[in-house]
């Protein structure tokens, strides 16, 4: 295992660096003070799990992340910091963990676990073998394992998949995943009793569909992991030329919310 940490006080730096090589996988450790030494060492190498601090005058580690993810998509990012406002920014970058200063060795013990598995996925998918799980979000949505629609059980487990799926891996919290699912209802507790039944259904259905490394629950924050299926949203995004001849002007059609997206998308084409 390869770790890279970036934090522009030394101190903090050589502290963590410490604390990843004697955790039981005895990974391989690099440090760097400056971020843009770490990018130019990325050009050259790789990294299975990179520990970025937050608050850096260079290149702040929320943009840092996005720069490693476009050097490679299947590094684990674990952000470090002593200001928790940052939380859901780092999980929209799709974030691995997020580690309050000081660092907790038992807590840094656990997110590296994590992020060492959510890397092997990562990893596995660049190489093609999650290809078989295909998302279809022009038109109507629906999800494809090896070319077999998913059948859902409850309309809103297919719904929340959908929604997480618009969200690009953004991390979405249990109520805001309610508001989108039932407007305007107050978030009570039997409104949270609905959503957790809505949440072990769309479980069930990954899980039979051999789908679940899709879906990620984890701090409060659920999500879809992109980089481990196919759409034809995301190829849009990316510029890929069939993926934008594909699109007709519907995205999403019996989801209210997705009217934004598929504006930006009209847009875009245009």
């Amino acid at each position: 295992m390869k770790i890279i940490c970036i934090d522009d006080e030394p101190l903090i730096l050589n502290m963590t660096v410490e604390l990843c090589e004697k955790l039981p996988e005895k990974p391989e450790v690099t440090g760097f003070t400056k971020p843009g030494e770490a990018l130019s060492w990325l050009e050259g190498h790789s990294a299975d799990i990179a520990l970025l601090d937050i608050n850096m005058p260079e290149i702040n580690g929320l943009e840092l992340a996005a720069r490693i993810r476009e050097l490679d998509p299947s590094t684990a990012i674990i952000f470090l910091t002593g200001h928790s406002e940052y939380a859901v920014d780092a999980f929209t970058l799709h974030a691995s963990g997020y580690l309050m200063k000081p660092i907790n060795k038992q807590r840094l013990a656990d997110e590296i676990a994590h992020a060492a598995k959510l890397h092997k996925k990562l990893s596995e998918a660049k190489s093609g073998a999650d290809a078989r799980i295909y998302a279809r979000t022009f038109g109507e949505f629906d999800l494809f394992v090896e070319g077999e629609p998913v059948n859902f059980p409850r309309s809103k487990c297919k719904e929340l998949l959908a929604y997480l799926i618009d969200r690009q891996g953004g991390g979405v919290t249990r109520a805001a995943a309610a508001a989108v699912l039932w407007e305007d209802q107050p978030y009570d507790r039997s409104m949270q009793k609905q959503l957790d039944v809505i949440i072990r259904s769309l479980r069930r259905a990954l899980e039979s569909a051999r789908a679940q490394d899709i879906f990620e629950l984890k701090n409060g924050f659920m999500r879809v992991i992109p980089e481990i299926l196919d759409c034809d949203l995301y190829r849009f995004l990316s510029g890929d030329i069939s993926a934008v001849n594909s699109y007709r002007g519907e995205y999403m059609n019996a989801y209210s919310w997705a009217s934004f997206t598929e504006a930006f998308l009209d847009k875009t084409k245009k």
